[in-house]
């Protein structure tokens, strides 16, 4: 949590450096720094920017909103590569925004290494977590940093549900918000169906 509080500053700049070259759509990635402000704090942080620096602006938090909500999900499970409180504090974050969190389960890993985790190691985590939960209308998988695209569909198929991930959630609204309609199959249904 430390760690993300005072990062609003670098993507200030990093925003800063890009509205000169007019661009359509600023996207400051990464879900934790943001989820950690609050969702209604959240809101207010990207509402000042696009004030100010006259361009729509949308966070990962934001987007994994929208996506689920464009999946009509009122429940979820979701996974992240974070342990201890700061869990909770995710789960917060979409309690905030109206939905029904059955558990935010985090798997204990250095952050350096959570690309190295096998993606089958994964797959049995959230399956484990979601069947423990009781389900939910949706899977949410926090973090871009793990490599779980390959997972996506068989999740899909085993548990019935959508799945969310940071990456096609991400494609999916850059191609709403650009009017680009090209789906993709193999990644799950917010590629394949567009949504």
């Amino acid at each position: 949590r430390d760690e993300f509080l005072p990062l609003m500053k670098a993507y200030e700049a990093e925003i800063r450096r890009l509205v000169p070259q007019k661009v359509e759509l600023i996207h400051p990635n990464g879900a934790p720094p943001f989820m950690v402000h609050g969702f209604r704090k959240e809101a207010q942080i990207v509402k000042a920017w696009e004030k100010k620096y006259k361009t729509p602006i949308f966070t990962a938090g934001q987007n994994h909103i929208r996506a689920l909500k464009a999946l009509k999900a009122k429940t979820f499970v979701g996974a992240t590569y974070f342990s201890g409180s700061i869990n909770k504090t995710f789960a917060d974050y979409f309690t905030d925004a109206g939905f029904k969190v059955r558990a935010m389960a985090g798997i204990d890993v250095p952050f350096e290494k959570v690309q190295e985790l096998p993606a089958e190691m994964i797959y049995a985590h959230i399956k484990r977590e979601f069947l423990k939960a009781k389900g939910g209308d949706a899977i949410y998988m926090l973090g871009s940093g793990w490599r779980t695209l390959n997972i996506i569909d068989t999740l899909e198929q085993d548990l019935g549900v959508p799945v969310v991930h940071p990456v096609t959630a991400r494609v999916w609204e850059i191609q709403k918000r650009l009017d680009v309609h090209e789906p993709r199959s193999g990644y799950g249904v917010m590629l394949s169906e567009l949504p």
